[in-house]
């Protein structure tokens, strides 16, 4: 996904397509983590990405269905995490704010681990649908709330999260990959785990995510107007990254497309053109390539697989953030303390 050639020089071609500007980068205020640290000034986004997050995520470990009434202590019923997670306090609220904060864990993770390392293990993978009922069907001593709250807890860690925004495929108890990671679970992941962590020095953690994006955008595979329809929600501060995101993707498309015009004028071979003008050789190959990705004809399924998932992802915004709602989605409901 990493485009080596972003910044090589280009030989001079009159007609190629200027890029546009990218707009100017937005802060966002830091916001609080219902499963993890709290996130650092100019983490991006809080509080309307990090519902995305749940969306993209939750239904692997957890039930369909809304968010539960908070009880006088503000929490959700009996303190379980409700149909889409746990509840977290709006973006700029302390973390510590959240009842039974980030550091719980559920003893039967360990126990998970050892029957699935891969799955539960140091570097979990991403889950499957109905991963909840096949973990009841090799395990029949396992009690199925404690199953739900450890899910729970498991698929909102940031651990979990990290590997959802690699891009990784989901896997079935075996540790077998049965299907690909939807382009909306990606990003929106991509959003909550940035959300979550503190800079270093110096560390710009816009411009990382905004990279991150645009090398997931890339690596679906969708055109930009099938894999905005699937990604954008309702947090601006998103919104303006993913905007970014296509703006440094666009450029970077100009500027190998603009290569291959004037490789194809001059008639020689890459390896010739490449030292005619200064550039590295494995640089303009990749340029070359990616320019010739471009000129192909997209592929319609794509188009129609992104416009399918497109009214699912939106019915699911706006639950709570850090939870693969996609793995839990047949599961019951928390039982009340």
């Amino acid at each position: 996904m990493n485009d080596e050639s972003v910044n090589a020089p280009l030989p001079p071609a009159g007609d190629a397509a200027p890029a546009a500007p990218a707009p100017a980068p937005v802060p966002a205020p830091a916001a609080a983590d219902g499963a993890s640290a709290p996130a650092a000034e100019g983490a991006v986004p809080a509080e309307g990405a990090a519902s995305d997050a749940a969306a993209a995520e939750a239904s692997a470990a957890a039930p369909a269905g809304g968010a539960r009434r908070p009880n006088r202590r503000g929490r959700g019923r009996g303190g379980r995490p409700d149909a889409a997670g746990t509840a977290v306090p709006a973006a700029g609220a302390p973390a510590s704010g959240v009842p039974g904060a980030a550091r719980r864990h559920h003893p039967l993770l360990d126990q998970l681990a050892q029957w699935h390392p891969r799955l539960f293990g140091a570097q979990p993978l991403p889950l499957k649908r109905g991963i909840f009922h096949d973990l009841l069907a090799a395990h029949a001593e396992i009690d199925k709330d404690a199953l739900k709250t450890a899910l729970a807890l498991h698929t909102r860690s940031t651990r979990y999260l990290t590997a959802v925004a690699s891009g990784q495929p989901r896997h079935d108890l075996a540790g077998a990959r049965v299907e690909a990671m939807a382009p909306e679970h990606v990003h929106h992941a991509l959003l909550e785990v940035f959300r979550r962590r503190r800079p270093r020095d110096g560390e710009d953690l816009q411009e990382k995510l905004r990279r991150r994006i645009a090398q997931a955008y890339e690596a679906s595979g969708l055109t930009r107007e099938a894999y905005d329809l699937l990604v954008r929600g309702r947090d601006e501060r998103a919104n303006a990254l993913l905007d970014e995101a296509f703006a440094e993707v666009a450029e970077r498309d100009a500027r190998a497309e603009a290569l291959l015009r004037a490789f194809e004028a001059s008639g020689a071979t890459p390896e010739h053109f490449a030292d005619m003008y200064g550039m590295d050789r494995r640089q303009v190959t990749q340029q070359l390539a990616r320019a010739r990705r471009l000129r192909a004809p997209a592929e319609p399924a794509a188009e129609a697989a992104a416009a399918d998932k497109a009214p699912a992802a939106q019915a699911t915004a706006g639950t709570t953030p850090g939870t693969d709602t996609y793995a839990n989605a047949d599961m019951p409901a928390a039982p009340q303390d």
